[in-house]
């Protein structure tokens, strides 16, 4: 604009006062709306208060179990339990040495191994009672008892089967069957009738065959 009078120089300082009017009031117009949306923002805050995260929700486990193991050394050695079933008609007469007294040694077992037993040289470790058993159960529980012991390590073992003097007619039933129990057992290797400290003509005293060592 050009100024050419003193009205001009009015009109042009007029028109500059308007412009800081408009602007000041533009100014002040978006402190307001400022202000109204920070005081709206605190309003909301102080109705819904402090937030807390929410708890996990637990979740459930959908894998399915794992099997249990199978006992395989197990079944393997009820196996061959069941294959090395002894026998009650085994004749054993020519196999046992009765000498002093009664004894076994298997074949290629030199006579110092029973002679040897006879004298405690080895301990012995574990003992079975088979005292009022009947035959089949005794059987049972011999085998096992023998089965167990060597594959513990055990090397010398007690067997208590009685005199037979309880028996019909005294007869040693019991005492005849272990001989030939024992006998068909692989883990056997001698057995010998127990001094009488523990227990004579009523037990016998065995040695088992040394655990392999592990390949």
């Amino acid at each position: 604009m050009k100024i050419t009078s003193l009205a001009d120089l009015k009109a042009v300082k007029k028109e500059i006062e308007a412009q800081a009017q408009r602007e000041a009031a533009e100014a002040a117009r978006r402190a307001l709306e400022a202000k109204q949306q920070a005081a709206a923002k605190n309003l909301f805050q102080a109705a819904v208060g402090r937030v807390q995260r929410l708890p996990e929700p637990p979740l459930a486990n959908l894998k399915p179990a794992p099997p249990r193991p199978i006992p395989k050394q197990q079944m393997l050695d009820d196996a061959a339990a069941l294959q090395e079933a002894i026998s009650d008609e085994v004749d054993v007469t020519t196999l046992l040495d009765t000498d002093d007294h009664l004894s076994f040694r298997r074949p290629g077992v030199g006579t110092d191994v029973t002679q040897k037993l006879r004298k405690g040289k080895w301990t012995i470790q574990r003992q079975i009672d088979l005292h009022g058993l009947r035959s089949e159960e005794a059987r049972e529980t011999l085998a096992s008892f023998i089965r167990e012991s060597h594959r513990q390590g055990i090397r010398c073992v007690r067997v208590v089967h009685g005199k037979g003097l309880g028996s019909p007619g005294k007869a040693p039933v019991l005492k005849e069957k272990v001989h030939r129990w024992l006998v068909q057992k692989s883990e056997v290797v001698a057995f010998v009738q127990a001094p009488p400290v523990q227990g004579g003509a009523g037990a016998l005293v065995v040695l088992l065959q040394p655990q392999r060592a592990a390949v």
